[in-house]
């Protein structure tokens, strides 16, 4: 017996959502997003200033972003997503409706409903696509998981107590433990 046909969706699906509603498309299926919570968006919020005030205080060409702005990671209309924060350095890349092509540098603020999309699909993808440094900052556990998907190296663990470096910024860290989040919880 032949399994069910799934619809593939599109980008023009992506469009169509009424307002307000959120989604991704990866490889033609779309998978919703739940609305952030004030706790991630004060980490996006936090993150995204402090990586634009390290740019900007050291006249790099590299441009912070954050979510609801789009990557689409190929060339087909089949994959669209919206990372938390994503850093892009080359503004070729750029447009008024995303960023073509792998970015730089992806952060996403991993919530209990993103676990399993976060961890492994979306690692895939950052893999597969090209992205330099993807940090999966986990609420719940209270830690920062690091690829330097660059140097395909061993992913590096973090908790919200410590100063985590930039992989493509030598001189670059992060001081979690200065936004105040050890005793934050999702």
């Amino acid at each position: 017996m032949p399994l069910p046909k799934q619809k593939t969706y599109t980008i023009e699906d992506i469009y169509a959502l009424a307002d307000g509603e959120r989604a991704e498309l990866i490889d033609g299926q779309i998978f919703y997003m739940a609305p952030p919570t004030r706790t991630h968006q004060r980490i996006v919020l936090s993150l995204s200033r402090k990586i634009a005030d390290y740019i900007d205080q050291n006249s790099g060409t590299c441009e912070v972003n954050v979510s609801p702005f789009a990557v689409y990671l190929n060339a087909d209309d089949k994959r669209y997503l919206e990372p938390d924060i994503f850093v892009v350095c080359d503004q070729d890349k750029l447009d008024e409706k995303g960023c073509h092509g792998a970015p730089d540098w992806v952060i996403e603020v991993v919530s209990p409903g993103s676990r399993e999309m976060d961890y492994y699909i979306k690692l895939a993808l950052y893999k597969e696509s090209g992205v330099r440094l993807y940090w999966m900052v986990d609420i719940e556990r209270k830690t920062i998981v690091v690829y330097d998907l660059e140097h395909e190296s061993i992913p590096a663990l973090y908790h919200f107590v410590d100063s985590v470096p930039v992989g493509i910024y030598l001189d670059f860290k992060i001081d979690f433990s200065s936004m105040d989040l050890a005793n934050v919880n999702e």
